[in-house]
């Protein structure tokens, strides 16, 4: 039996070197909540600051629960991964804090815990990689809670190169700005002092509220949290991508260790075998969400273990794969480093594992001739069938996204030279294909509308022979004189011309799109702003699926009904991505403007999952209420427009090497494919750029 560690200390009295056992965990992290830490480029330096602790007797060394009088333990753990359905964890039993201290180990044991991350010799495969903890000190043997206290003064040591960051501890709101040291290493600086609006308040005391916890360390957040919902269904698991707002908002509040404990426990359920109907699905799969369950420990009366049970698709409507989890996953890797500046994690054996798997699931060859990602209905955000099979821009915008902070993660070595070169091929036939063939806006349009067909050569200018017919009616009024967006999915002789709102900001915010491209979305979403942000900001795409349109490509589906759910509703979630996508862009007014609308209504309507009607008017007949990246979202753009730097870490800016690396340069018979992309060189064209951070 593989067995754990956890370090705790009593508050009633002086302890003595007292390890608890804990089965199984995964990882280590650090508490900090209601707490004041000192946080320096590196979180494993975590520490208490000393002139907080108490002077009563009833003192505390170490990480504690507030709320919790005797005992808070972290865990750690070996790296197997099991191939059982539930993921073991800690034994618990049924008091308050649940953590049962059923074995004591001498303090030697913590050296077998280190941070240190190697694979056996000659062996490179993931299931053979010892992570041996997460601790990265020697550990200390604390005799007394007078020693302890002298083992803290010299923690106090050096404050020049350490900042404080301050806690409300009334609101949980940490108010602060990133700052640079000379050496580059980044530190959290209180700098701004502001009333936090009742709006906040709440806010904060229901994602709080949100917080999942796993062998006593929170992992995520529940999806929702109505307490009035009698049937939650799967409401009451973490989402992989509606956890991505609310890590955001944890990390800009300062608050690293319950993402890094989520990326860390995701990644071991990687490694999961999956099955449906006797099939399996390539290895590199993440899963769509997870659920914190108490099983009964065999033997032991009133004693609970908590048990990890992923999803992988085969519980989902549809039973379609996620496709966008291992996405966003990577994605909040890398904004977890360049927010906290703890890049350590990003360099973990297994973590790079994880990455490269994730890469060879997307970058398999097929029978694909298009560099964008081919993909079933229902595999992204819009989990349901709308008509989005094929290459919908979602996917295409946050895969381009994952192998931009690929490339900027992965550690250039012999085994992963190749994989490299493919990322950064892929990245150019990629932004080259988007940029070239979903873009559409006035000019681009008369062209479609004057396309001939049935072209047989290489010269073809309807290279996807694409029928004029196409042009939906709508789309001749609506399209503006300025401006333009990419289009929600191509595929031979189809396009679709929706407006996807996510996948049109990913194309900004990753620069997916040229720079006059990314203007043009976002002076489209200006100038159409009623029709696409309205009362509540924004619609998930535009326009909706209606009558015989709605019945063909939805199924009659009764949730999606025209301008309702995934067919045209509003979504506030949306609003961080509009936040990042205007900040950078250089208008932060239009975020602000849209963040205003959704302030007036979000706490009154008990911040439900989505909005109806063709303006937003009304709450969702089956949204739930208290939908947890509905109130992360509203933070996360505040929190964004506070604090512009932190933005510039979140986005990129063009990469003039991907341009370099042009593939459309197709030479034959001394032919040459015009590249889309040349408008980005022009001096007259330029984004405005906030300073880059690392």
């Amino acid at each position: 039996m593989n067995t754990s560690s956890c370090i705790g200390l009593s508050t009633m009295k002086p302890c003595r070197r007292i390890l608890v056992s804990c089965k199984n965990s995964s990882l280590f992290g650090f508490p900090f909540l209601n707490s004041n830490y000192l946080i320096t480029d590196n979180l494993s330096k975590l520490q208490p600051n000393l002139n907080d602790l108490p002077d009563s007797s009833n003192r505390v060394v170490g990480f504690t629960r507030t709320n919790t009088p005797n005992w808070r333990a972290f865990c750690l753990s070996g790296s197997d991964s099991g191939q059982s359905r539930f993921f073991s964890g800690c034994p618990l039993n049924t008091s308050n804090d649940r953590l049962v201290s059923n074995k004591v180990n001498v303090a030697s044991d913590v050296r077998n815990h280190s941070t240190s991350i190697e694979s056996k010799v000659n062996q490179n495969s993931f299931e053979k990689i010892y992570v041996r903890g997460d601790l990265r000190v020697k550990p200390l043997l604390i005799e007394t809670i007078e020693e302890a206290h002298k083992v803290l003064e010299n923690v106090e040591k050096d404050k020049d190169n350490e900042a404080r960051v301050e806690v409300n501890d009334s609101l949980g709101v940490n108010i602060d700005n990133l700052n640079q040291r000379s050496d580059g290493s980044m530190v959290f600086r209180s700098t701004l002092k502001r009333e936090v609006s009742e709006v906040e308040k709440e806010a904060w005391k229901l994602l709080r509220g949100a917080v999942v916890n796993y062998c006593g360390l929170p992992v995520g957040t529940v999806a929702a949290a109505d307490p009035a919902d009698k049937l939650p269904l799967n409401y009451d698991q973490v989402f992989i991508r509606d956890f991505v707002p609310s890590a955001l908002a944890f990390l800009l509040n300062g608050e690293g260790e319950i993402v890094k404990n989520f990326l860390l426990h995701t990644l071991q359920l990687q490694s999961w075998e999956k099955t449906v109907d006797c099939h399996s699905p390539g290895q590199g799969l993440m899963p769509a969400s997870f659920k914190v369950k108490a099983v009964p420990l065999e033997g032991r009366n009133g004693e609970f273990e908590d048990v990890l049970d992923p999803d992988f698709g085969e519980s989902a409507i549809g039973r379609v794969a996620p496709v966008d989890s291992g996405l966003w996953w990577i994605i909040l890797l890398r904004a977890y480093g360049k927010i906290t500046g703890d890049y350590s994690l990003q360099e973990r054996v297994d973590v790079q594992t994880g990455i490269r798997w994730i890469l060879n699931l997307c970058l398999t060859d097929g029978f694909d001739m298009f560099p964008t990602l081919l993909v079933t209905d229902g595999s992204c955000m819009i989990d349901r069938r709308m008509g989005i099979h094929g290459h919908p821009l979602e996917i295409q915008s946050l895969f381009y996204s994952a192998l931009r902070c690929s490339r900027e993660m992965l550690t250039v070595n012999d085994s992963t030279k190749k994989l490299v070169a493919a990322i950064n091929n892929r990245l150019s036939a990629l932004s080259f294909h988007i940029r070239e063939y979903y873009w559409v806006d006035m000019k681009k349009i008369n062209e479609i509308y004057r396309y001939k067909t049935e072209e047989y050569s290489t010269e073809a200018i309807n290279k996807f022979n694409i029928y004029p017919e196409q042009i939906p009616s709508w789309l001749v009024d609506w399209i503006p004189e300025n401006g333009g967006y990419f289009i929600g999915n191509l595929q031979p002789a189809h396009m679709d011309f929706r407006f996807f709102t996510l996948g049109n900001l990913w194309a900004i915010i990753s620069s997916l799109g040229t720079p006059t491209q990314n203007e043009g979305v976002l002076s489209l979403i200006e100038d159409k702003w009623d029709d696409l942000v309205s009362d509540m900001p924004l619609k998930i795409c535009y326009p909706a699926l209606e009558c015989e349109e709605w019945r063909v490509i939805t199924g009659s589906d009764p949730k999606n009904t025209p301008w309702s759910y995934h067919n045209a509703g509003s979504w506030p979630t949306l609003l961080w991505q509009f936040t990042l996508a205007c900040m950078k862009m250089g208008k932060p007014e239009l975020a602000s403007r849209a963040l205003a609308s959704a302030e007036k209504r979000l706490l009154v309507d008990q911040w439900p999952e989505y909005y109806d009607t063709r303006h937003g008017r009304f709450i969702g007949k089956q949204s739930r209420l208290y939908q947890t990246w509905t109130i992360a979202g509203y933070l996360t753009s505040k929190m964004l427009l506070e604090n512009p730097e932190m933005a510039s870490m979140l986005f990129w800016n063009e990469d003039y090497e991907i341009l370099e690396n042009c593939v459309c340069g197709l030479n034959k018979n001394g032919r040459r494919t015009k590249c889309a992309r040349v408008a980005s060189r022009s001096p007259s064209v330029s984004e405005p750029l906030l300073p880059q951070i690392k």
